[in-house]
């Protein structure tokens, strides 16, 4: 009998151990793949009449798709009652800090030919860049503090920290209906998706708005 509840305890804990690989795995390939479609697309002239700025919108959205993704885990992880989902969020939030990047990258780059002059006059002139150049910072420094080292230095304060990827979520589709200049659909579709998401989320996003609301002074 004893050997029968070793048995029972040691597989699962296998399938578990499994899973969060497979999971894992699938995260990194699927996040991967499009890139390398994208390298393909670019160099077989695939990327239409304007590549340059489909090469720049196909970064952008990937990278909000990774973080709608990312915030979508713990809401799906709590539904299913698979606390292995949450292990998802690191990897899924460090490829949107990757997208993101090589998004604001490819627009310094490939439209901006790196002119520092006009990166500044870019920011200055147009609010969605600067929405969007805000969101990469907030991404740049919640991803410098995913290494586990610096969460436990953190502690409570990383929490605090990392709740701004709500703050990110919104900035980023507001820098993408800004950018749009025809056609709303698809930026109403993104903004949608957020909204519910932070609605899935509500008591996260309110306990997290709450911790900067200083505790009231007990009379002496």
């Amino acid at each position: 009998m004893a050997v029968l509840e070793q048995k029972s305890g040691i597989q699962p804990l296998r399938f578990r151990k499994t899973l969060a690989i497979i999971l894992q795995l699938a995260v990194h390939i699927g996040s991967a793949l499009p890139l390398l479609w994208l390298f393909y697309a670019v160099n077989a002239g695939l990327m239409g009449g304007d590549p340059v700025k489909e090469l720049i919108h196909f970064l952008g959205i990937g990278a909000l798709r990774l973080l709608l993704l990312t915030l979508l885990v713990s809401p799906l992880a709590q539904w299913l009652s698979t606390g292995q989902l949450n292990r998802l969020r690191r990897p899924l939030g460090l490829w949107c800090f990757t997208w993101a990047s090589l998004h604001f990258t490819s627009w310094l780059a490939l439209d901006l030919a790196f002119d520092w002059s006009l990166i500044g006059g870019e920011l200055i002139e147009r609010t969605y860049i600067l929405l969007g150049f805000m969101a990469w910072i907030l991404l740049l420094s919640l991803a410098l503090t995913s290494i586990p080292k610096l969460m436990r230095l953190m502690g409570k304060h990383w929490k605090k920290l990392h709740g701004f990827a709500y703050v990110v979520l919104l900035l980023g589709c507001w820098h993408f209906w800004w950018s749009v200049k025809s056609g709303w659909m698809e930026p109403a579709l993104y903004l949608a998706a957020a909204v519910f998401l932070l609605i899935l989320r509500r008591r996260k996003v309110v306990h997290w708005l709450g911790s900067f609301i200083p505790a009231p002074s007990r009379p002496r």
